[in-house]
Protein backbone atom coordinates (compact mmCIF):
# COMPACT_ATOMS: atom_id res chain seq x y z
CA UNK A 1 0.00 0.00 0.00
CA UNK A 2 1.26 3.24 -1.10
CA UNK A 3 1.13 7.10 0.37
CA UNK A 4 -2.79 8.59 -0.25
CA UNK A 5 -4.15 5.27 -0.27
CA UNK A 6 -2.99 4.94 -4.52
CA UNK A 7 -2.94 0.88 -5.81
CA UNK A 8 -5.65 0.36 -3.08
CA UNK A 9 -7.12 -3.68 -3.56
CA UNK A 10 -10.18 -4.84 -1.60
CA UNK A 11 -7.62 -6.94 0.72
CA UNK A 12 -5.59 -3.74 1.79
CA UNK A 13 -8.60 -1.77 3.41
CA UNK A 14 -8.46 -3.23 7.18
CA UNK A 15 -4.50 -2.16 7.15
CA UNK A 16 -5.58 1.12 5.45
CA UNK A 17 -8.17 1.74 8.47
CA UNK A 18 -5.65 0.17 11.05
CA UNK A 19 -3.03 2.92 9.60
CA UNK A 20 -5.82 5.32 9.38
CA UNK A 21 -7.18 5.10 13.46
CA UNK A 22 -10.71 3.83 12.86
CA UNK A 23 -12.17 0.15 13.27
CA UNK A 24 -12.87 -0.05 9.85
CA UNK A 25 -15.87 1.83 7.04
CA UNK A 26 -19.37 2.49 7.38
CA UNK A 27 -20.59 2.53 4.03
CA UNK A 28 -24.36 3.99 4.04
CA UNK A 29 -25.42 3.86 0.23
CA UNK A 30 -25.04 0.01 -0.53
CA UNK A 31 -27.30 -2.43 -2.01
CA UNK A 32 -29.27 -5.35 -1.15
CA UNK A 33 -32.46 -6.46 -3.23
CA UNK A 34 -33.91 -9.72 -3.10
CA UNK A 35 -32.66 -11.58 -6.17
CA UNK A 36 -34.77 -11.81 -8.57
CA UNK A 37 -35.06 -7.80 -7.96
CA UNK A 38 -31.44 -7.05 -8.13
CA UNK A 39 -31.06 -9.76 -11.44
CA UNK A 40 -33.22 -7.03 -13.05
CA UNK A 41 -31.08 -3.90 -11.66
CA UNK A 42 -27.88 -5.88 -13.23
CA UNK A 43 -29.66 -6.42 -16.62
CA UNK A 44 -30.18 -2.75 -16.41
CA UNK A 45 -26.64 -2.11 -16.03
CA UNK A 46 -25.66 -4.04 -18.72
CA UNK A 47 -27.92 -2.35 -21.07
CA UNK A 48 -27.24 1.37 -20.21
CA UNK A 49 -23.70 1.43 -22.15
CA UNK A 50 -25.94 3.54 -25.08
CA UNK A 51 -27.16 5.62 -22.14
CA UNK A 52 -24.13 6.69 -20.89
CA UNK A 53 -21.52 5.91 -23.79
CA UNK A 54 -19.68 3.29 -22.20
CA UNK A 55 -20.07 -0.03 -20.08
CA UNK A 56 -20.78 -0.40 -17.06
CA UNK A 57 -19.82 -4.22 -16.26
CA UNK A 58 -21.07 -5.21 -12.27
CA UNK A 59 -17.82 -5.74 -10.31
CA UNK A 60 -19.88 -7.77 -7.62
CA UNK A 61 -22.28 -10.07 -9.10
CA UNK A 62 -22.36 -12.62 -6.12
CA UNK A 63 -25.06 -14.07 -4.09
CA UNK A 64 -26.44 -12.15 -0.82
CA UNK A 65 -24.21 -14.24 1.57
CA UNK A 66 -20.99 -14.06 -0.41
CA UNK A 67 -21.16 -10.26 -1.16
CA UNK A 68 -22.25 -9.38 2.74
CA UNK A 69 -18.82 -11.87 3.51
CA UNK A 70 -16.76 -9.74 0.71
CA UNK A 71 -17.51 -6.54 3.39
CA UNK A 72 -16.46 -7.71 6.34
CA UNK A 73 -13.22 -9.11 4.54
CA UNK A 74 -12.88 -5.62 3.64
CA UNK A 75 -13.48 -4.27 7.02
CA UNK A 76 -16.86 -2.84 6.25
CA UNK A 77 -18.53 -2.98 9.62
CA UNK A 78 -21.56 -1.30 9.20
CA UNK A 79 -23.57 -0.51 5.91
CA UNK A 80 -26.96 -0.31 4.54
CA UNK A 81 -28.99 -2.38 2.40
CA UNK A 82 -31.08 -0.04 0.34
CA UNK A 83 -33.85 -1.20 -1.92
CA UNK A 84 -35.61 1.63 -3.58
CA UNK A 85 -39.10 1.15 -5.29
CA UNK A 86 -39.28 1.74 -8.70
CA UNK A 87 -43.28 1.66 -9.27
CA UNK A 88 -46.89 1.73 -7.33
CA UNK A 89 -47.11 -1.20 -4.79
CA UNK A 90 -43.64 -3.23 -4.68
CA UNK A 91 -42.69 -1.12 -1.76
CA UNK A 92 -43.74 -3.09 1.20
CA UNK A 93 -42.55 -6.11 -0.30
CA UNK A 94 -39.20 -4.26 -0.60
CA UNK A 95 -39.40 -3.62 3.20
CA UNK A 96 -40.16 -6.99 4.11
CA UNK A 97 -37.46 -8.42 2.49
CA UNK A 98 -35.12 -5.54 3.76
CA UNK A 99 -36.02 -6.31 7.43
CA UNK A 100 -35.69 -9.83 7.04
CA UNK A 101 -32.19 -9.33 6.40
CA UNK A 102 -31.29 -6.53 8.54
CA UNK A 103 -32.49 -9.49 11.32
CA UNK A 104 -30.10 -12.16 10.12
CA UNK A 105 -27.19 -9.44 9.64
CA UNK A 106 -26.59 -7.49 12.80
CA UNK A 107 -24.21 -4.96 10.64
CA UNK A 108 -26.16 -3.67 7.69
CA UNK A 109 -28.80 -0.90 8.69
CA UNK A 110 -32.73 -1.65 8.81
CA UNK A 111 -33.09 -0.14 5.46
CA UNK A 112 -36.55 0.51 3.67
CA UNK A 113 -38.18 2.77 0.93
CA UNK A 114 -41.30 4.54 -0.73
CA UNK A 115 -43.21 5.59 -3.17
CA UNK A 116 -45.60 8.70 -3.80
CA UNK A 117 -48.73 6.18 -3.61
CA UNK A 118 -52.05 6.48 -1.01
CA UNK A 119 -49.95 4.19 1.32
CA UNK A 120 -47.14 5.48 1.68
CA UNK A 121 -47.88 7.08 5.29
CA UNK A 122 -49.08 4.09 6.70
CA UNK A 123 -46.30 2.12 6.07
CA UNK A 124 -43.45 4.51 6.16
CA UNK A 125 -44.57 5.20 10.05
CA UNK A 126 -45.02 1.68 11.00
CA UNK A 127 -41.72 1.43 9.72
CA UNK A 128 -40.52 4.29 11.20
CA UNK A 129 -42.22 2.83 14.85
CA UNK A 130 -40.60 -0.87 14.45
CA UNK A 131 -37.06 0.49 14.10
CA UNK A 132 -36.32 1.33 10.64
CA UNK A 133 -32.75 3.09 10.37
CA UNK A 134 -32.60 4.56 7.05
CA UNK A 135 -34.94 5.07 3.75
CA UNK A 136 -33.89 5.55 0.51
CA UNK A 137 -35.70 6.83 -2.59
CA UNK A 138 -34.74 6.81 -6.61
CA UNK A 139 -36.01 10.32 -8.27
CA UNK A 140 -34.68 9.16 -11.72
CA UNK A 141 -35.75 5.18 -11.70
CA UNK A 142 -38.85 6.07 -9.98
CA UNK A 143 -39.74 8.89 -12.73
CA UNK A 144 -41.64 10.96 -9.49
CA UNK A 145 -42.03 14.52 -8.50
CA UNK A 146 -40.72 14.56 -5.20
CA UNK A 147 -43.15 17.45 -4.17
CA UNK A 148 -45.66 15.37 -4.73
CA UNK A 149 -48.55 15.74 -2.01
CA UNK A 150 -49.02 12.32 -1.50
CA UNK A 151 -45.22 12.51 -0.02
CA UNK A 152 -45.76 14.93 2.44
CA UNK A 153 -46.64 13.25 5.56
CA UNK A 154 -44.38 11.24 4.47
CA UNK A 155 -40.81 13.88 4.63
CA UNK A 156 -42.91 15.19 7.25
CA UNK A 157 -42.70 11.79 9.28
CA UNK A 158 -38.85 11.38 8.16
CA UNK A 159 -38.46 14.89 9.72
CA UNK A 160 -40.36 14.35 12.98
CA UNK A 161 -38.73 11.10 13.67
CA UNK A 162 -34.93 12.56 12.21
CA UNK A 163 -34.51 8.99 10.27
CA UNK A 164 -32.33 10.22 7.61
CA UNK A 165 -33.71 9.36 3.74
CA UNK A 166 -30.80 8.58 1.10
CA UNK A 167 -32.55 10.65 -1.70
CA UNK A 168 -31.21 10.48 -5.48
CA UNK A 169 -32.10 13.56 -7.12
CA UNK A 170 -29.56 14.24 -9.03
CA UNK A 171 -29.05 14.00 -12.93
CA UNK A 172 -26.59 11.22 -13.34
CA UNK A 173 -25.88 8.85 -15.08
CA UNK A 174 -28.95 10.24 -17.36
CA UNK A 175 -31.50 12.82 -16.21
CA UNK A 176 -34.74 12.20 -15.83
CA UNK A 177 -38.59 14.38 -15.69
CA UNK A 178 -38.06 15.40 -12.16
CA UNK A 179 -33.92 14.92 -11.17
CA UNK A 180 -32.03 17.91 -10.40
CA UNK A 181 -31.90 20.51 -7.13
CA UNK A 182 -35.04 22.47 -8.09
CA UNK A 183 -37.54 20.06 -6.89
CA UNK A 184 -36.12 18.39 -4.04
CA UNK A 185 -34.80 21.80 -2.66
CA UNK A 186 -38.79 22.72 -2.85
CA UNK A 187 -39.08 19.60 0.11
CA UNK A 188 -36.24 21.31 2.17
CA UNK A 189 -37.92 24.28 1.69
CA UNK A 190 -41.06 22.90 3.18
CA UNK A 191 -39.54 20.34 5.20
CA UNK A 192 -36.06 22.53 6.37
CA UNK A 193 -35.17 19.73 9.34
CA UNK A 194 -35.50 16.88 6.80
CA UNK A 195 -32.70 14.37 7.05
CA UNK A 196 -31.60 13.76 3.68
CA UNK A 197 -28.30 12.34 2.47
CA UNK A 198 -27.69 13.23 -1.19
CA UNK A 199 -26.67 10.12 -3.11
CA UNK A 200 -23.13 10.25 -5.41
CA UNK A 201 -23.41 14.30 -4.08
CA UNK A 202 -26.22 15.03 -6.60
CA UNK A 203 -24.01 14.29 -9.61
CA UNK A 204 -23.60 16.10 -11.90
CA UNK A 205 -25.37 18.90 -10.03
CA UNK A 206 -22.54 19.04 -7.42
CA UNK A 207 -22.36 22.70 -6.61
CA UNK A 208 -26.32 23.10 -6.09
CA UNK A 209 -26.27 20.36 -3.86
CA UNK A 210 -23.59 20.96 -1.93
CA UNK A 211 -25.51 24.79 -1.32
CA UNK A 212 -28.19 22.58 0.02
CA UNK A 213 -25.75 20.82 2.54
CA UNK A 214 -24.64 23.95 3.39
CA UNK A 215 -28.00 25.49 4.11
CA UNK A 216 -29.72 22.87 5.91
CA UNK A 217 -28.77 21.34 9.06
CA UNK A 218 -29.30 17.65 8.22
CA UNK A 219 -28.41 17.55 5.02
CA UNK A 220 -25.85 15.11 4.27
CA UNK A 221 -23.68 14.06 1.13
CA UNK A 222 -22.72 10.41 -0.17
CA UNK A 223 -19.96 10.47 -1.89
CA UNK A 224 -21.01 7.49 -3.73
CA UNK A 225 -19.07 7.00 -7.13
CA UNK A 226 -17.53 10.19 -7.04
CA UNK A 227 -13.77 10.95 -7.37
CA UNK A 228 -13.36 7.88 -8.84
CA UNK A 229 -11.84 7.50 -12.40
CA UNK A 230 -15.10 6.18 -14.10
CA UNK A 231 -17.33 9.30 -12.78
CA UNK A 232 -14.11 11.67 -12.63
CA UNK A 233 -13.88 10.47 -16.62
CA UNK A 234 -17.81 12.03 -17.46
CA UNK A 235 -18.49 14.22 -14.74
CA UNK A 236 -15.78 15.69 -12.68
CA UNK A 237 -16.22 16.92 -9.53
CA UNK A 238 -15.01 21.02 -9.60
CA UNK A 239 -11.70 21.08 -8.04
CA UNK A 240 -12.60 24.70 -7.15
CA UNK A 241 -15.47 23.06 -4.78
CA UNK A 242 -12.99 20.94 -2.66
CA UNK A 243 -12.18 23.97 0.01
CA UNK A 244 -16.44 24.01 0.68
CA UNK A 245 -16.32 19.95 0.69
CA UNK A 246 -13.86 20.10 3.16
CA UNK A 247 -15.34 22.86 5.43
CA UNK A 248 -18.46 20.47 5.55
CA UNK A 249 -16.65 17.61 7.05
CA UNK A 250 -18.95 16.31 9.10
CA UNK A 251 -21.88 16.07 7.02
CA UNK A 252 -20.21 13.66 4.21
CA UNK A 253 -20.73 10.33 4.58
CA UNK A 254 -18.81 7.50 2.73
CA UNK A 255 -21.26 5.63 -0.22
CA UNK A 256 -20.09 3.43 -2.53
CA UNK A 257 -23.48 1.87 -4.98
CA UNK A 258 -21.78 -1.75 -3.77
CA UNK A 259 -22.45 -4.17 -5.69
CA UNK A 260 -23.52 -2.31 -8.48
CA UNK A 261 -20.30 -0.92 -9.73
CA UNK A 262 -17.93 -1.25 -12.67
CA UNK A 263 -14.65 -1.06 -10.40
CA UNK A 264 -13.31 -2.53 -7.04
CA UNK A 265 -14.67 -1.32 -4.01
CA UNK A 266 -11.59 -0.37 -2.81
CA UNK A 267 -11.02 2.42 -5.25
CA UNK A 268 -13.75 4.52 -4.01
CA UNK A 269 -11.65 4.83 -0.72
CA UNK A 270 -8.55 4.96 -2.76
CA UNK A 271 -10.55 8.47 -4.92
CA UNK A 272 -11.20 9.63 -1.33
CA UNK A 273 -7.76 9.51 0.20
CA UNK A 274 -6.48 10.85 -2.95
CA UNK A 275 -8.00 14.49 -2.53
CA UNK A 276 -5.61 14.71 0.60
CA UNK A 277 -8.30 17.04 2.40
CA UNK A 278 -6.56 15.53 5.96
CA UNK A 279 -6.48 12.31 7.59
CA UNK A 280 -9.03 14.13 10.30
CA UNK A 281 -11.66 14.76 7.37
CA UNK A 282 -11.24 10.91 5.90
CA UNK A 283 -11.48 9.62 9.49
CA UNK A 284 -14.52 11.25 9.52
CA UNK A 285 -16.37 10.53 6.76
CA UNK A 286 -15.06 6.60 6.66
CA UNK A 287 -16.12 5.89 10.02
CA UNK A 288 -17.03 9.09 12.20
CA UNK A 289 -20.27 10.42 10.54
CA UNK A 290 -21.74 7.46 9.58
CA UNK A 291 -21.27 6.34 13.39
CA UNK A 292 -22.42 9.71 14.67
CA UNK A 293 -25.15 9.45 12.73
CA UNK A 294 -26.81 5.76 13.33
CA UNK A 295 -25.32 4.11 16.37
CA UNK A 296 -24.95 7.41 18.21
Amino acid sequence: MTAAGEGLRDEDLPAFAAELGIPGFFDVHVHFLPPRVMDKVWAYFDSVGPLTGRPWPIRYRWPVDERVEHLGRMGVLRYSALPYAHKPGIAPFLNEWAAELAKSNGNALWSATFYPEPEAESYVRRGIAEGVEIFKTHVQVGDFDPTDPLLDPVWGALADAQVPVVVHAGSGPAPGTYTGPELIGRVLAAFPKLPVIVAHMGIPEYEDFLVLAERYPNVRLDTTMVFTDFTEDGSPYPRDLLPRLRDLQPKVLLGTDFPNIPYAYAHQVEALARLDLGDDWLRDVLWNNGLRLFDA
